[in-house]
Parts: structure tokens; sequence; C-alpha cells
């Protein structure tokens, strides 16, 4: 059974998306993992990253993205969700990447959040608003060895579908005060959730992004980050911030992952990054 993780901050702009993206393609050509990426995030950067904005266009019109999963949920008269035509194989534009699928993301995501909120505000008992994701993917859930799930910046009922799905989490931040600031609040929704749905969800690490190693309040604020009790494990890789990662969230071919995230550094710190990841989840799940 795949180990499902969830990689979510309130905090829009940390590098969450390129950091899920990542770590699938290096899990999968680097340590030969099967991952399937799932992009609840209404925004679609992860979808695009991946297979393009033509692509997603045309699975779009054909109603084969995440929209038509949560749809149907809320729509009775909606054709059944069809995984097997949803999902998107060997995603990566890296060509020497393979084994990473997709379920793709949709704007319309957006509109129907709300109705999902909805059907939970009518039955606040229910579970079954945000057990959608986990009866969906749970038929092809042996096929892979990881399952990413990039939640988006909120605790949105997409978000809350996500952490019902996983078995952990991580929360990529820059080092820097406003983002890191409502970490401990996100901690202990996320922990309350778990305690209300008896789901146990563990956090597997806080993922330091963009990070620039000459400045002073990067350094200092990861000091505090490692001295505060309540993380359970600040990753001992700094993705540092470079042109070549911003750029890497741009749809066109590449041959390696070197050349995607840059040898300058870069591609060693997601390599390391990665790998500690796969141990911690060993160890937390």
């Amino acid at each position: 059974m795949a180990r499902v993780i969830a990689t979510i901050n309130l905090k829009g702009g940390v590098g969450k998306t390129t950091t899920t993206a990542a770590l699938g393609e290096f899990m999968a050509a680097e340590f030969g993992q099967r991952v399937l990426l799932v992009d609840l995030d209404p925004q679609t950067n992860l979808t695009t990253m991946m297979i393009g904005e033509e692509r997603w266009k045309e699975l779009n019109e054909l109603d084969r993205t995440l929209a038509a999963l949560f749809r149907g949920a809320i729509e009775s008269d909606t054709a059944s969700f069809d995984i097997e035509k949803a999902l998107q194989y060997d995603v990566s534009p890296v060509r020497s990447v393979r084994g990473v699928d997709l379920l793709a993301s949709s704007l319309d995501l957006i509109e129907i959040q709300e109705g999902l909120s909805h059907r939970q505000y009518a039955d606040p008992g229910s579970h079954r608003p945000i057990e959608i994701l986990t009866s969906a993917i749970e038929p092809i859930a042996d096929r892979y060895d990881y399952i990413l799930l990039d939640c988006p910046p909120n605790l949105g009922m997409l978000t809350l579908n996500g952490l019902r799905s996983a078995d952990g989490y991580l929360i990529p931040t820059i080092p820097d005060i406003l983002s890191t600031y409502g970490i401990p609040q996100l901690q202990k929704r996320i922990q309350e959730f778990a305690n209300r749905t008896d789901h146990p969800l563990r956090e597997i690490g806080l993922v330091i992004t963009k990070y620039r190693s000459a400045s002073n309040l990067h350094r200092s604020i990861i000091e505090q980050l490692q001295r505060d009790d309540r993380i359970a494990d600040v990753v001992p890789a700094w993705v540092p911030e470079a042109n070549q990662i911003a750029a890497s969230a741009e749809f066109v071919p590449y041959g390696t992952l070197k050349r995607k995230y840059g040898n300058t550094g870069q591609f060693d710190a997601l390599r390391i990054l990665t790998e500690t990841i796969l141990m911690n989840a060993q160890v937390y799940l």
C-alpha cells in the first residue's frame, strides 16, 4: 500500500507546488519509486508543470480532472468519475523520468469547493464530504509506493479531503517571519482534524525552501525552528533560492533533472531532501 503524503502551508508563494513536483520526480528517477501526484489546488500549477496548459485544457474539456470527482459528490445527475480515464501516466517533462503519474486539477474546483462546504454544513456529523478523495484513490493505491497530494493554501474542503487521505504531511516554508508565523496554528488545526476524524496523521518534516545562505535572517529563523519542540523535524537539506528552480514551473522539455533544476547545488539539495523524506516516511508512517 502506498504511503500518502500531503504538502501544505497556509502561506502562498513558499514553493509548495515546486517541492511536490521535485519530490515526485526525484523519488521516481533517483530512488526507483512509483509515484502518483494529486493536484488538489484549483490554481492547477502542479498540473500545468507536469503536462502543460494545452493538455490540461483537453482534460478539462473531457471532464477528466478532479473537478469531475468532486462535482459528482454534490450533483447527483453527473456521470460517475472514471479514475482510469483521469489518470495521466509518465507525466514529467524530464525525458529521463518515468513512473510519475498525475490526477489533474481544474479551475472549476473553486466553485465546487463551495458546494462541498454547503454539504458539510447540512450534515455536520457526516465524514462523507471529506472522504471523497480517499474512496476514489483506494482502488489504485497499490500501484504506487508514494502518493503526493498538493493541497491548496487553506483548510477548506479540498485540503481536508487531502488530509483525510494522507498518512503524513510536509510543510514547505521560506525561512522568514511571514512564512513561518502561522505554522504552530496550522499544526494545531491539523491535529484537531486528525483527532476529530480519528485518523492518525503524522508530521514528516518542515522543508526549507528558497534559502539564501547570505541571509542572517534565514539562518536565524532556521535555528529557531530547529529548537522548536512542536516541529517534528526540520529536514536538513535546504532548497536554495535559484532561478532554475523557479523556472522549473514552466512546462518545457528537459533531458535530465540536473538540467531542469540546476547543477550548482540545486540537484544535490533536492536529492538529499528526497532521500531524507523517504527515510522519515519509513520511520513515521
